[in-house]
């Protein structure tokens, strides 16, 4: 072989060599996926939340943002609020409901349809997406009428919301329509046969390895998810603790705890703690009413059913105060939560129940201790020097608790030292007998 050949060959392996190299280089780092893994109910810090992992993503530029969904529903609200975020946002928004077992019902629906791509996880569902309240006390006709055309507008603008979401995604806007009217709920492999969703994936390796490559109509590129960097986004020590109060039935418990705070301070002034105690617990309840959108009215016939309850232990009602305090509480709780939802806000009856026995609880234990002190003997004063005893000083005069008094035997004179109870007090004049 002639030396210049030789020389053509050794360049041309070299080169080959450093092929894969540049094709490598020109391949990029790999692609970043931001997890956000959302379960409970769509509240106000629910939409704080997924919000600002849409954000991050987009600011920190992500090739993908997963948001795993497992939700009963919650506030129509939030929901739009998180909707919004996922519409616009300018990179890829995956929603996988998932572990096994969860499901993405009423609000969840919305937020799973609008996602890039939606995903369930194997023995998860979907559906239930219809507009719920709970029911008003009124059973008159015209209130009942005007419930139902309520209801019938928000159930119409729930449909058509969602049904253009899904129009908007290329997925089943009749189903989506039917899971708003008629409550739909289908499992995993059915809304993936209905095309509600795009896939089923088992876990996350098999979810990224499915939609790595895939185009999507408001992106140029495609998919880049295997083999992916994974960051998870996870809520601020804020957030859970706010997540954890804006719950109806964590409102209720604070509610009654404030109550009964207030109320023991109240009945002894100057314990502080109860007060203190009490006081912060009132505030985070109505914090919490607030972010769930709970009714005024239920509010304030909560609250004056607590007075009733306080004015128990200081005035004579023959119960009826009382009463009229577990009356004006049930009929608050049922009201609270009037007002239209997505689902998955209520309050436990269990915890109702709870909440009242235990209001009652801590004014029969005031109450008697009220009694109590009406029925001790006064210490101070002329009650207390009823039943004293002491001794005879001379015709006139006693001792008695250390002091000399001028007194009026009721039994005739006494001999000195003998041994004296009062059994009356007449200005300053004690009334004695005979021990």
């Amino acid at each position: 072989m002639s030396y210049p050949l030789a020389l053509l060959l050794l360049v041309s392996s070299v080169w080959a060599a450093k092929e894969p190299d540049r094709s490598a280089k020109e391949a990029g780092p790999a692609p970043k996926i931001l997890i956000a893994p959302f379960s409970g109910v769509i509240s106000p810090v629910a939409a704080e939340f997924l919000s600002g992992a849409v954000d991050r993503a987009q600011k920190e530029r992500f090739d993908a943002l997963v948001i795993q969904l497992d939700t009963p529903g919650g506030l129509d609200t939030s929901m739009r609020e998180i909707v919004k975020s996922v519409l616009n946002a300018k990179v890829p928004v995956v929603v996988y409901v998932y572990p096994t077992g969860s499901r993405a019902a009423s609000a969840g629906v919305f937020i799973t349809m609008a996602a890039h791509v939606a995903a369930m996880a194997p023995g998860t569902n979907i559906g239930a997406a219809h507009p719920v309240a709970l029911p008003g006390l009124s059973g008159a006709k015209e209130k009942e009428k005007t419930d139902a055309v309520m209801e019938g507008k928000v159930a119409n603008d729930a449909a058509a919301y969602l049904k253009s979401i899904a129009l908007k995604r290329g997925r089943n806007a009749e189903w989506a329509v039917e899971a708003v009217a008629k409550s739909t709920s289908i499992p995993a492999t059915e809304a993936l046969s209905r095309n509600v969703i795009d896939l089923v994936a088992s876990d996350y390796a098999e979810l990224l390895n499915a939609i790595d490559g895939r185009k999507l109509a408001d992106f140029d590129k495609p998919l880049r998810t295997a083999g992916a960097v994974i960051e998870r986004e996870e809520m601020t020590r804020r957030q859970r603790w706010l997540a954890a109060i804006s719950d109806p039935n964590v409102a209720m418990i604070l509610m009654s705890l404030g109550a009964g705070g207030l109320f023991i301070e109240l009945y002894n002034p100057g314990l502080i703690l109860p007060g203190i105690v009490g006081a912060i617990c009132l505030i985070l309840a109505f914090y919490s009413f607030q972010t769930l959108s709970a009714s005024y009215a239920g509010v304030l016939l909560i609250l004056a059913g607590m007075v009733f309850f306080l004015l128990e232990i200081k005035v004579v009602s023959y119960d009826m105060l009382a009463l009229g305090g577990i009356a004006a509480t049930i009929l608050g709780v049922l009201l609270l939560f009037q007002q239209q939802s997505m689902g998955g806000l209520a309050v436990s009856w269990s915890v109702i129940a709870g909440n009242i026995i235990g209001l009652v609880g801590v004014v029969a234990l005031m109450s008697w201790f009220v009694f109590r002190a009406y029925q001790k003997k006064g210490v101070t004063g002329t009650e207390g020097m009823i039943g004293a005893e002491g001794e005879c000083l001379d015709s006139t005069h006693v001792s008695v608790a250390g002091e000399i008094w001028v007194a009026e035997f009721l039994e005739g004179p006494l001999p000195k030292g003998t041994p004296v109870v009062v059994h009356a007090v007449e200005r300053l004049k004690l009334k004695v007998k005979r021990k």
